[in-house]
């Protein structure tokens, strides 16, 4: 009898236990997941997507109408200034070329000897009738000949004189260097700077990123062949949502990782911003400029981008899941109160993480706020969570 009373005795106190026990919890309220706030680095971040792109694209075209002969490079192909690129059928130019070379030729074995020679020629003529007019003005001035033979004389003279000037002056024009040879120099020189244009050469290093033209092709000036993008001329685009602009600015410093190379890590810096939103899309393009170059990036390759904004050593800070009714720098949080009862407290807001947010102004370092939406002026357990595992922010 004694054994089945204490035994109901005890089934009682365990249930009164119970009772007490969950009326306790209620007491308390529900439990939720909080942070406690505290001090530490945080960095502001910019996270987007973007491309590789060239600074400088090489339009590559002929200077003249021809039909292609041979094609040297192809897409990816790898370039110096002065490679050969293409090659245009020459028949044409060589002909000139063949035709200039012949009368260069002609003009130093031909004319010029001739030339010399009728020089020669003309001043033994001249020396002769000069003597002749002297020796008329002799006989004339001793009476011995008329004046009209004198004066025939004269007239002779001057005939000669003229001859002589006219090839003096066709020995001095084919001399070397003379007006002769500098004209056939230059038409020599026009004729290998057609032939010359008939071979397409690079002008810068680079690589070959497009190539429209086969051999057969028939091609004119004006016609874009082959684009050359510069080696040292790489750079990320990245079109960013116009509403992360705020924070951006020239200089600024990124790390970019390419999607094909995960484990490649490059660094660089913002270089430019775009005047002007693309409306259709609402993005700005940025221009970032690679510290060191990287040869496996490829034009139009896919890469992550990551820009830093602004930092601090020390900052205090809260999660962004935290905060409620956020409006530009100011918003609210549920602050955990020396009561377990929650308060609704206004902060303002400073450097914005992708985790984290430093909050400058309505919290003190050691308050707890919670993530969970509980009403206000509600009791509730905290289980504290650690604020942030992902980073500096």
């Amino acid at each position: 009898m004694v054994s089945t009373r204490l035994r109901w005795s005890l089934i009682v106190l365990a249930v009164l236990l119970l009772v007490a026990w969950f009326g306790w919890r209620a007491w308390q309220g529900p439990e939720v997941s909080g942070y406690r706030l505290e001090m530490r680095p945080l960095v502001q971040r910019v996270v987007a997507s973007g491309e590789v792109d060239s600074q400088s694209l090489a339009q590559v075209g002929s200077e003249i109408t021809g039909v292609v002969k041979a094609r040297h490079v192809r897409e990816g192909d790898s370039v110096q200034a002065g490679d050969l690129l293409l090659e245009l059928h020459d028949d044409e130019q060589q002909a000139r070329l063949r035709e200039a070379e012949a009368a260069l030729q002609q003009l130093i074995t031909s004319q010029r000897p001739q030339a010399q020679a009728a020089l020669r020629e003309a001043e033994s003529n001249l020396a002769q009738v000069v003597r002749e007019r002297q020796r008329r003005d002799e006989l004339f001035a001793r009476q011995l000949i008329s004046a009209e033979q004198r004066e025939q004389a004269r007239q002779a003279e001057t005939s000669a004189r003229v001859a002589r000037d006219r090839t003096q002056l066709a020995a001095a024009a084919a001399a070397p260097g003379g007006s002769d040879e500098q004209v056939l120099q230059q038409r020599l020189a026009a004729a290998r700077a057609a032939l010359a244009r008939t071979q397409i050469r690079a002008q810068v290093d680079g690589v070959v990123q497009v190539r429209e033209v086969e051999p057969g092709d028939l091609v004119q000036p004006g016609s874009v062949l082959l684009q050359i993008a510069r080696t040292d001329s790489q750079e990320i685009i990245v079109p960013l949502d116009e509403k992360d602009l705020g924070p951006v600015a020239v200089g600024q410093p990124a790390v970019i990782i390419a999607d094909a190379y995960p484990l490649e890590q490059l660094n660089g810096q913002v270089s430019f911003i775009a005047p002007a939103i693309d409306t259709n899309r609402g993005t700005i393009d940025i221009h970032l400029d690679l510290h060191e170059p990287a040869d496996f990036l490829r034009q139009g390759m896919t890469v992550s981008v990551d820009i830093r904004t602004g930092s601090r050593d020390q900052a205090l800070v809260l999660t962004n899941d935290v905060l409620r009714n956020q409006q530009g720098e100011h918003a609210e949080v549920l602050r955990w109160t020396a009561t377990r009862q929650l308060e609704r407290v206004p902060v303002r807001l400073g450097l914005r993480g992708t985790g984290l947010t430093e909050v400058v102004e309505g919290v003190s370092e050691g308050d707890v706020v919670v993530t969970d939406e509980v009403a206000e002026g509600q009791r509730v357990r905290v289980r504290i969570e650690p604020i942030f595992t992902g980073g500096r922010g």
